[in-house]
């Protein structure tokens, strides 16, 4: 190691590529940038959601050349944005051997909201999530793709429980010079500026760039002088408001989106809509044809064949759906753009065909010009089918043109530091290029290696999840003092009483929907007090999630959950941790033992949060439902009742609630806690295997992404 200074072009070297390293979120999944950027201020790391950006403007540019003077931090920031430079460089990818033509040519990828970390807070929930995913995987697989969203400047809201144990939303205004984007401008540093006609106004608008490794993603702000002031703040929130400013957010994303793709000189092949949200693209697509010579027939064919569609909703409410009048006065500019009557327009939107009075519904629209559409897992096509298919005047389910993907999530930007280095030193161990981590990782082969007893023992498994779980459980201490807001000192030993080490911890985290059913496991309310008591086989239970702003029913779940863990006899058994995000997923998700899930089947239609699991050596609880009816084996997790459900909603949660406390004594409670002579589950960590064994790979982005290439991306007629 060197011990002669850094010279003033070597400083300025490396403060510059921290800076850019900085502004890509490649570092959201690369362990060695994290602890980087940690390294340079721990507890701005800690309070400022780990954001890089945040950092470096913490840390003075002074302080940083001072310190890159010490030759380990300096041979560590070389090492790192040599890996950077690398993984962007990299010619031999996995798209550039299957899908070339993309690289020209990039799919673009519509979604309302896109979840990357939790620094950037412009996603609600599990469609966020999967976008963000759905794009890290792109990256790494080297796909032409680009990513197309609005800027939230308020994002989703910050979630606080009052006296009444009853949500509240709080909203913080986003800074973009603390966040990892850039201002996307012209050849002359000016920023690209483009409109789209809502309510006959001018709506103008500017970009944001995120770069996500090797993808890049715009987000559309209309934060602009020229705006009136109600169409200033259109961006503000992530569904936001009233159907009113749903409407015109969802023109301007879909519509806005294809004109700043056309002024960044982007020609996609393909143009993916990541549910309904995006669907007006499809009216901007057919407008350019017919201005330049094509009828509007010839428009909509060739519109057809440049876009595929994913649904994501089991639920007819989950469907935007907009009324005639509401139609014409936001919209009506697409009357006069594509020479077609008020009537033809709504016709377009109609999913009941030929039906007047019918409201104008964006998955209509979206399957009326899509070449390809997908539901995300294999019963959610299913459900799908039959939902649609009036729509496709079909009698059989089976004959609808909607097929299934089933989700997945990006495993390396998902997995805990302290498991990731586990992972990390076995597959070194085992002649693993540490380069191949990142997508070795994405394999069956690697999974089937880290499973083998032989190289990763029983005893170190067990010690991990120990590792883990404590490592949740201090979390939630801390958070639920915080939470606390008003405490005297000796709070402090109260909160640090809460939660047991030892203890089976059963985790529950996500949007509280009403068919999420979050209270569903205390209906066996006087059953679950006995597990929870029993001190030679402790049970406890961490919770955490937002309901929607409108959802009373939702926040009223949430509300029973918060009072059974203050006011009944689970407390210090059961907490909830406010403000649910990417940050407090990645704690749950690791440190629980058990991940439960009920909703009320077939609703859920896929889930991925229980994906995130796997690699931490988490099992699943779950209702058939979604991705887990398909690989669930009974070895490898836990299910709950059958493949099956009755139609009548209360018997179901009659039913799935005694199948839950069944599986949950007789299979959960007694494998955990039958240990050997050396205080080993043997039988839990053999559970824990099969699961790395059949879930981690396959339930990946990456096997998904490569699905989408090869089944959709890729089978646009002439490309």
């Amino acid at each position: 190691m060197s011990l002669n200074p850094l010279t003033s072009a070597e400083l300025k070297e490396l403060t510059d590529g921290l800076h850019r390293l900085a502004r890509n979120l490649w570092w959201s999944w690369d362990q060695d940038a994290q602890e980087l950027f940690h390294s340079l201020s721990p507890r701005g790391w800690q309070n400022l959601y780990h954001n890089p950006v945040a950092i470096l403007h913490e840390v003075s540019d002074y302080e940083l050349r001072v310190r890159l003077q010490d030759p380990e931090l300096a041979t560590r920031v070389r090492k790192t944005l040599a890996d950077f430079k690398a993984y962007l460089e990299e010619p031999q990818t996995w798209a550039a051997a299957h899908a070339p033509k993309l690289a020209k040519n990039p799919v673009a990828y519509f979604s309302a909201e896109f979840a990357f970390h939790e620094c950037l807070p412009i996603a609600a929930g599990g469609l966020g999530a999967l976008a963000g995913d759905h794009t890290k995987s792109a990256s790494d697989l080297g796909l032409g793709f680009v990513g197309i969203s609005l800027f939230y400047r308020e994002g989703y809201f910050q979630q606080s429980i009052n006296n009444d144990n009853w949500q509240q939303e709080n909203y913080n205004p986003l800074n973009p010079r603390n966040l990892p984007l850039d201002p996307v401008v012209d050849g002359s540093g000016k920023p690209v500026v483009g409109s789209v006609r809502i309510f006959g106004q001018p709506i103008h608008f500017h970009a944001w760039r995120i770069n996500v490794g090797r993808v890049p993603v715009y987000l559309l702000d209309t934060n602009r002088p020229e705006n009136e002031g109600q169409y200033r703040d259109l961006t503000n929130r992530v569904y936001g408001g009233d159907t009113t400013t749903r409407i015109m957010q969802e023109i301007l994303l879909g519509v806005g989106g294809v004109r700043l793709l056309r002024a960044l000189g982007i020609q996609p092949s393909t143009f993916h809509m990541n549910e309904g949200h995006a669907a007006f693209l499809t009216l901007e697509l057919i407008r350019e044809k017919m201005a330049a010579g094509k009828s509007y027939a010839e428009a909509g064919d060739l519109t057809r064949q440049e876009c595929i569609f994913t649904t994501h909703t089991p639920v007819e409410a989950g469907h935007d759906r907009f009324s005639s009048d509401l139609v014409q006065l936001a919209g009506g500019t697409f009357q006069t753009d594509l020479h077609i009557g008020h009537d033809q327009l709504m016709e377009l939107g109609n999913e009941h065909p030929g039906k007047a009075g019918s409201p104008f519904c964006m998955t209509a629209l979206a399957l009326r010009f899509s070449r390809a559409a997908n539901g995300v897992s294999e019963l959610h096509g299913e459900v799908s089918r039959e939902m649609w298919k009036g729509y496709y005047g079909k009698t059989e389910a089976s004959e609808v043109p909607i097929g299934s993907i089933t989700n997945g999530v990006h495993l390396v930007g998902w997995v805990k530091g302290p498991m990731r280095r586990l992972w990390m030193r076995k597959f070194k161990e085992t002649g693993g290029e540490p380069k191949r981590f990142v997508y070795d990782a994405n394999t069956p082969e690697f999974w089937n290696r880290m499973a083998d007893p032989t190289v990763t023992s029983d005893e170190e498994l067990w010690a991990m999840r120990y590792r883990l779980r404590r490592e949740l459980i201090e979390f939630a201490r801390r958070r639920l003092l915080i939470q606390g807001r008003s405490f005297s000192s000796g709070d402090f030993i109260t909160f640090d009483a809460m939660l047991n080490p030892d203890a089976l911890t059963i985790g529950f985290a996500r949007r509280f929907a009403t068919y999420k059913r979050a209270p569903l496991i205390f209906d066996q309310f006087d059953n679950i007090l006995k597990l929870v008591r029993d001190t030679s086989r402790p049970v406890q239970f961490v919770f955490a999630g937002k309901a929607h702003p409108r959802d009373e029913h939702g926040k009223a779940f949430i509300q029973k959950i918060i009072h059974l863990s203050k006011f009944s006899e689970l407390k210090g058994h059961l907490v909830f941790i406010e403000n649910y995000d990417i940050h407090v997923c990645r704690q749950m998700v690791s440190g629980c033992d058990i991940w439960l899930n009920n909703p009320r089947r077939p609703l859920e239609a896929s889930g991925t949060s229980g994906m995130k699991t796997t690699p931490h050596g988490c099992l699943n609880l779950s209702i058939l439902d979604g991705w887990w009816r398909e690989d669930f084996d009974g070895t490898n997790g836990f299910g709950i009742g059958p493949d099956s459900h009755p139609e009548d909603v209360q018997e179901q949660d009659r039913v799935d609630s005694a199948n839950l406390y069944k599986v949950l004594t007789e299979e959960v409670v007694p494998t955990f806690f039958n240990r050997d002579a050396t205080g080993i589950p043997r039988q839990w960590i053999a559970r824990i295997r099969r699961s790395l064994v059949t879930l981690a790979a396959k339930y990946s982005t990456w096997r998904m992404v490569q699905e989408y290439t090869g089944k959709y991306y890729l089978t646009r007629p002439g490309l």
